[in-house]
């Protein structure tokens, strides 16, 4: 076995206030996204500036803690939360899922894109080679606070976690999701993104890799304690709900190769845009501070 490191999951601790390791990679993971989809406004001939990135990390942010949160609660405490509904508002008590916070981003980016008149697919293409390095920090505040540990093994990279009543050697789960989120996701993404791809392409890959590896990572995982196996004696709930992950971005993928080709190296949405969002000539003299001759 490898000795868990025994790191306090509380990182700074002043009186009474006290900043967990989990709450400071989610801020991590914000900071660093934003400054990813700075890089990627500027290259982006002009499709996005930096006040449009401000607020759409503001809008994702919200997404992600509001739809993680009901996530958690209806898809893994559903029947807890009948009995308790103002559980639903205990944040302070953990318990976030990856997929309500999937959706919590994409209800985000939707309003958010008829704010600023980008479809829907436009957001998404944008967004998702960013979203893997908050999904890996989420994944190293899970690991520093020994929750969502993996299944029992003999493996000799095994842990013992100290918040595991049973103390057995398991799989550090929380681990393999960081490689396979945080940086396969990541690297795969941010190289595929890099060139013009057709519309809806890059964020099909994006649910194709991290469903396969999530569905993957399940088989290793320990089921939620509150609902185990849900069917044949080894789907999880994490595996149920990434299937339709998978085939989406298999659909996706084939539809923008298909029916959105790339004109003159970009795409036609993008192409109207610009055109219908490109600076009149004297607002490009008074950005200059030319006159007009």
């Amino acid at each position: 076995m490898i000795p868990y490191p025994q790191i306090d999951p509380v990182a700074i601790s002043l009186g009474p206030l006290k900043v967990h390791w989990y709450g400071l990679m989610y801020l991590v993971g914000f900071a660093g996204g934003w400054w990813l989809a700075i890089q990627r406004a500027k290259k982006s001939k002009g499709l996005w500036n930096p006040e449009q990135i401000g607020d759409l990390v503001f809008y994702v942010a919200v997404g992600v803690i509001l739809g993680g949160r009901m996530g958690y609660v209806l898809f893994y405490n559903f029947d807890y939360f009948l009995q308790n509904p103002l559980w639903l508002f205990s944040i302070w008590e953990g318990g976030m899922s990856f997929h309500g916070g999937l959706l919590g981003v994409l209800l985000a980016v939707l309003l958010f894109g008829r704010k600023i008149d980008k479809n829907f697919f436009q957001m998404t293409d944008f967004i998702a080679p960013v979203v893997p390095l908050g999904l890996g920090m989420g994944r190293l505040g899970n690991f520093i606070g020994g929750e969502l540990w993996g299944r029992a093994t003999d493996v000799p990279w095994a842990m013992v976690f100290p918040t595991d009543p049973s103390q057995m050697p398991r799989h550090p789960s929380q681990l393999y999701q960081f490689v396979i989120e945080g940086v396969i996701l990541f690297g795969a993404l941010w190289w595929f993104s890099a060139k013009p791809r057709p519309r809806m392409a890059v964020s099909g890959l994006f649910l194709l890799i991290y469903g396969i590896g999530r569905f993957c990572v399940e088989f290793v995982r320990q089921p939620d304690e509150q609902l185990g196996f849900i069917a044949f004696g080894w789907l999880t709930m994490g595996q149920l709900l990434t299937v339709p992950m998978i085939l989406l971005g298999v659909g996706l993928m084939v539809v923008a190769y298909k029916k959105f080709p790339l004109v003159d190296g970009q795409n036609q949405d993008d192409q109207a845009w610009l055109k219908k969002h490109a600076p009149k000539p004297d607002e490009k003299t008074a950005v200059s501070g030319r006159k007009q001759p």
